[in-house]
């Protein structure tokens, strides 16, 4: 195993760009559903279906399905789609698997965060520390205090979900605004707007809520001969 900086490596670089457009799902992220609600909570305010799915999800595992649109010229294209799998337990820690198109590894123990390009045999490590204050992936990964970090309205009823959006409070984020649909008190659908103009949508399947999760499940284990980057 070698490690080496993060400077003047052109390696890194390809690795780190690769990275940053995956971010997009993970810092984001990603949310996963979480058990059914009462039926009287089917068409409830989207704020209140949220507030009561956090509350009640300390951790889960399913699947994930990711794609970009953009529009050019008026005509909407979808582009980059992936997907994989995913488990997570508050605050902090999670697994983000890429499956499809390639094979690509995000993991977080609560403290570092470990990106691994399989093709490039290489990992990536940062310092976890605030950077799931205002992404999406607080939304997901994060404490309970999201409106510490977001400003969240009500955004209407659209393809059978109640939508909410969640507008960052800091300045210097990605992400415009992250939009949430929610059915029967669960979030079944992500939208992630950046400056851009560019939208990934996300959508989350075979969710199981507040799973049995193994004490070192999350913890990062370097694949042998791999290159090591901090």
């Amino acid at each position: 195993m070698k490690k080496y900086s993060q400077q003047n490596n052109p390696k890194q670089k390809s690795l780190v760009a690769k990275a940053l457009d995956l971010r997009v799902a993970l810092f984001a992220t990603a949310l996963v559903a979480g058990a059914l609600f009462l039926t009287s909570q089917a068409h409830a305010a989207a704020l209140d279906q949220f507030k009561s799915f956090v509350a009640s999800t300390q951790s889960a595992k399913g699947e994930f399905t990711q794609q970009l649109v953009k529009v050019e010229s008026g005509v909407s294209k979808v582009s980059n789609k992936s997907s994989g799998t995913f488990s997570f337990a508050r605050p902090g820690k999670f697994i983000w698997t890429y499956q499809k198109p390639y094979e690509q590894l995000l993991q977080a123990d609560g403290e570092k965060l470990y990106i691994y390009d399989k093709d490039l045999n290489q990992v990536t490590i940062k310092k976890l520390g605030d950077a799931l204050g205002s992404s999406p992936a607080a939304i997901l990964f994060g404490s309970n205090d999201l409106e510490k970090n977001f400003t969240l309205k009500e955004a209407g009823t659209k393809n059978g979900l109640e939508w909410l959006q969640a507008t960052p409070k800091a300045k210097d984020t990605t992400f415009d605004h992250i939009g949430i649909g929610l059915r029967n008190g669960v979030p079944e659908a992500m939208e992630l707007r950046d400056s851009f103009g560019q939208v990934s949508l996300l959508s989350f399947t075979k969710f199981e809520k507040n799973p049995a999760m193994p004490a070192m499940q999350f913890k990062f284990t370097v694949p042998k001969g791999a290159d090591v980057f901090q």
